[in-house]
């Protein structure tokens, strides 16, 4: 069996801030091809995800490897309780980063998310599911990957990264996988509730975001916690999140000149976002999302906070959709200095 699918996101933004004047931004956010099936026997599928807009692929650094490939996993489901993965995908991190970039509300996912996700990792996954319709229901799943995210090949010690995390629905199990889409479009008939807890610990991390990043001058152990709450009812959405890193020692020195560094953003941040979806299929969206740098790196990092209003028509479900935000942002830096910027987004998301 194979199915094919595509999905583009177009985009145009106005941009202000203090420092400059107003910019006009239009691309191809995101440009996505996947494949998923399966050879032979039903309960070993795989995926395959390639990615080909600009922003996805990366510019092209010496020694790097271009970064089109962004899933390629192998799974085996002996039954619908256990699913046990080999190849490069997502983490089992924080809710919005596992959702797809498809199925957001917002046209992308907050300030928190860009600091402090665990995006994709090459390595092995179990997952232990435990879902029913109207009672209480969980999973449970854990992966030990290579701890430097995607498309790495030049692995020169035993760091890896440890990863678990547990989802509890105590009302039982979302319409249609309604955890993994943002907004309630299938208008739950009952209230739903998830609440999920994960933790990541990455030895001898080499990037300062553990999976993404700058490279270090040395490597650190980097830790990771997160902690999510979703509810559902009757086409009314609220979702929050806290999300951080711990490190001993965040900042890494050039060896040849100490005036290099390069740092791990410690610290912690919250998502609190809620949504209304009407029955002619508009939906109304507010975020509010701060961000504190931890003590070890306060002179380096400001602490941010972030507050956006959407309005979103939905024509075929995320698969179509039309979306428009204003978004508000303030800087408050360690200097007592403070920037404030805005900008306002247009994009259209068409994928099968």
């Amino acid at each position: 069996q194979l199915n094919i699918r595509f999905r583009m996101q177009n985009r145009a933004s106005f941009n202000m801030d203090d420092d400059n004047e107003g910019t006009i931004d239009a691309q191809i956010r995101r440009l996505r091809l996947r494949f998923d099936g399966y050879v032979g026997n039903p309960k070993i599928t795989y995926a395959i995800q390639l990615s080909f807009a600009p922003g996805d692929v990366g510019e092209i650094s010496e020694d790097e490897n271009l970064n089109i490939i962004r899933d390629a996993v192998v799974w085996y489901q002996p039954n619908n309780k256990w699913s046990i993965g080999f190849g490069q995908t997502k983490l089992p991190g924080n809710r919005q980063r596992f959702n797809s970039s498809g199925a957001l509300q917002l046209t992308d996912r907050s300030i928190n998310n860009a600091r402090f996700n665990i995006d994709r990792d090459f390595g092995f996954q179990i997952h232990q599911l435990n879902m029913y319709k109207n009672k209480f229901s969980y999973n449970l799943k854990a992966a030990i990957s290579l701890g430097e995210g995607r498309n790495f090949t030049k692995n020169e010690d035993m760091g890896l990264a440890y990863t678990g995390k547990v989802e509890i629905y105590p009302m039982g199990a979302f319409a249609s996988q309604g955890e993994y889409f943002e907004g309630d479009l299938k208008r739950e008939k009952t209230p739903k509730l998830m609440i999920s807890g994960a933790y990541q610990f990455n030895n001898d991390a080499k990037k300062n975001q553990g999976q993404l990043g700058d490279y270090f001058y040395d490597r650190k152990d980097l830790q990771n916690l997160f902690g999510d709450i979703i509810f559902k009812y009757n086409g009314f959405a609220f979702m929050s999140s806290y999300m951080a890193r711990m490190a001993k020692d965040p900042i890494s020195y050039n060896p040849q000149d100490s005036t290099k560094r390069v740092y791990a953003f410690v610290g912690n941040g919250m998502d609190f976002q809620t949504s209304y979806l009407t029955k002619n299929h508009f939906e109304f969206i507010g975020r509010y999302s701060f961000q504190n740098a931890g003590k070890q790196i306060e002179t380096l990092a400001p602490d941010m906070k972030q507050y956006t209003i959407g309005v979103t028509k939905y024509i075929w479900e995320h698969a179509f959709k039309i979306q428009s935000e204003l978004t508000y942002e303030t800087r408050a830096f360690y200097s007592g200095n403070k920037t404030n910027n805005w900008y306002v987004r247009f994009q259209i998301e068409i994928g099968i």
